[in-house]
This record gives structure tokens, sequence and C-alpha cells, in this order.
């Protein structure tokens, strides 16, 4: 992707405003559909950092990373009418964010993620066990585990693959992606457990996908 987000926002008249009275995400997004493009600029502001971690996450590479945010931001703006003001912006935000980089994951033989360990809250990870030891063997063997868990994200069906994604990865509560995703509470529960076990399986040895 050539062209930034930044590059799309341009300039603002809410750019000036200070913290205390930022317009909402509804306003800034009703804005932009009125005609004032250069509006969209609060919204990159707002949540670049939070999308180029998300896509950090899933890649394990800040070069990707930000390749893929600016790539979300760009698809946003072009399908901003989507989002209906039913959800926090940043998770609909994400959503965008880590399918793209899922896809991207997808699209590589062999990739470096992030230890499972360094993603804060997962505790649904706890179905993929790793080791505390840090012989050389051992960080060999967290480091093909981690190959593994990415090759095997970017393999789940979905919806098992966006719900996994969500809540670990773009770190949305279950209740946000439920929102999401229109999908009854219980129901996201259900495919984030298959969700977790179908990884366990995939990756674990003797497992089937």
């Amino acid at each position: 992707m050539q062209r930034s987000a930044r590059a799309i926002a341009g300039r603002t008249a809410f750019g000036s405003a200070t913290s205390a009275d930022m317009p909402d995400d509804l306003d800034v997004v009703r804005a932009v559909l009125a005609g004032d493009r250069d509006a969209f600029r609060v919204l990159v502001d707002r949540e670049s950092t939070a999308v180029v971690r998300a896509c950090y996450r899933v890649l394990g590479d800040m070069h990707e990373a930000e390749d893929v945010a600016q790539e979300t931001f760009v698809t946003a703006y072009r399908s901003l009418s989507g989002w209906r003001g039913d959800g926090p912006f940043g998770a609909w935000l994400a959503r965008i964010a880590l399918r793209l980089a899922v896809r991207q994951a997808g699209r590589r033989r062999a990739v470096a993620w992030a230890r499972a360990a360094t993603v804060e809250g997962a505790d649904g990870l706890a179905l993929i066990p790793a080791g505390s030891r840090t012989q050389p063997e051992q960080v060999a063997l967290r480091a093909e585990r981690a190959n593994s868990t990415r090759r095997a994200l970017a393999g789940l069906d979905e919806p098992y693959r966006e719900v996994v994604a969500l809540r670990f990865f773009g770190e949305r509560s279950l209740e946000e992606i439920a929102t999401l995703t229109g999908r009854p509470l219980g129901t996201v529960k259900t495919h984030l457990r298959r969700g977790l076990i179908r990884l366990r399986d995939t990756i674990e040895p003797g497992g089937v996908a």
C-alpha cells in the first residue's frame, strides 16, 4: 500500500480541538460521510496505535503490521458507511485489521509469531501449553510452536478464526464480538471455545484439524 491513511485523512477542523471537546466517533463518521473527508484524520489519530498493535500481534513483524494497518484504514475509509454506530468504532476497525492481518499471515510459508505468553489476558490460550524452561532446545521448541499456532489460526474455518482473532489479538470483549458479528453471546462463546480446541488439535502432535 503506497498511500498512507494519514495522507487520505489530511487536515481537519476537528484536529485543533482539545481532548475534552473532541467529537465522538459517530459524529466524526457522519461528518466524513457528509463530505468532510479531512475529518477522517481524527479516527486515524485515535485508532492507529491500537490497529498497528493488533496487526503486530498477529504478524510478529512491525513493517508488515504497519503496512496492513495502512491498508486497514484505506479499507475502512472506503466502506465507512458500513459502520452503523451500534458498537465501538475501534472494534469495527479491529475486525477489518485482523481479517487483513490473518490473510497476510496465511500467505506466508513460514512465519515468526510473537509468543503466546506476550498476549496479555489471553487466558484461553492456556489450551496451547508452553513450557517455562529457557534452555536453547526449549526456546527453539517454543518458536516452532509459535509458528505452528500462527499457521493454525490462518487455517481455521470461519467463524472460529474471526472470533479467536478478535478475542485474543484484537483484545475485544465477548460482548463486543457479539455486537460486531451480530451473533448471540452464547454463540460467540461456543465459537471461541471450539476455535481454541481446533487450534490445540492442529498444533499438538497427533492432533486433527
